[in-house]
């Protein structure tokens, strides 16, 4: 299957979507803040996972849930215990901005975390990931969780020669909202398979095509597959010729 045969625009976003949807619902991983909805509990995993893997986050994110169970026993806690239960992530301004978030939120708000976006993203520390993934996975609201991983998947699936900086982010930041639902528990899959795809196949370092469930969609694929038939076809040639 070539570029051109690729269906194109809403047809083939509904493709994507559904072959998408049914690899993470076959292969995606069992992590334990996938099993709440609580804003909290979601919070606190997307800070830790920002710039740390996933397997070293999963201890210390049951460990700092035991010792902080609420956003009210955070936000009582000393600056120097908040540190301690973050001792060997690293970066350890992600604790005192989470710190901060915790005693503004008990403070303003009697502890409870905002639903909407610009409100999320106005909390210490709190970028537009940070705020559409708990949006959307603690609210199933329609807010694109857009990390690296999923510019990276959009971009090679859709748009692979389109053009770094503000004007392709926002192109991509776009296709992202228009595949996430108005609301409910579609928003949440959606937002957590594209991230899926983007950590454990189309990765940053290799591209595994070849158990890929989008790679009938994909444009980057497309491509690939194009350019190997041609090598072949030479390399036929050159023996057919000697």
């Amino acid at each position: 299957m070539g570029i051109k045969s690729i269906p194109d625009d809403a047809s083939r976003r509904r493709r994507f979507k559904r072959r998408l949807l049914r690899w993470f619902r076959a292969h995606g991983r069992d992590l334990p803040w996938r099993r709440t909805r609580d804003p909290y509990r979601i919070l606190v995993s997307e800070v830790m996972l920002q710039q740390t893997q996933v397997a070293r986050v999963e201890g210390y994110w049951h460990a700092f849930l035991a010792r902080f169970p609420t956003l009210a026993d955070l936000a009582r806690a000393r600056p120097a215990r908040v540190r301690e239960a973050w001792a060997g992530l690293g970066y350890y301004r992600r604790a005192a901005n989470l710190h901060r978030l915790a005693r503004e939120v008990v403070r303003d708000r009697a502890g409870h975390l905002p639903r909407t976006v610009p409100e999320l993203r106005a909390l210490p520390g709190i970028g537009p990931y940070t705020a559409g993934a708990v949006a959307s996975f603690a609210y199933e609201l329609n807010a694109p969780a857009i990390d690296t991983n999923v510019h990276r998947v959009l971009r090679r699936v859709f748009h692979p020669r389109l053009r770094a900086g503000a004007a392709g982010m926002r192109r991509l930041d776009a296709l992202a909202r228009a595949l996430v639902p108005r609301r409910g528990a579609d928003a949440w899959i959606t937002n957590q398979a594209l991230m899926e795809l983007g950590a454990l196949v189309c990765t940053a370092r290799v591209m595994h095509c070849d158990r890929c469930p989008v790679a009938p969609v994909c444009r980057t694929a497309a491509s690939q597959r194009g350019a190997s038939a041609t090598r072949a076809t030479a390399r036929s040639r050159s023996r057919g010729s000697t």
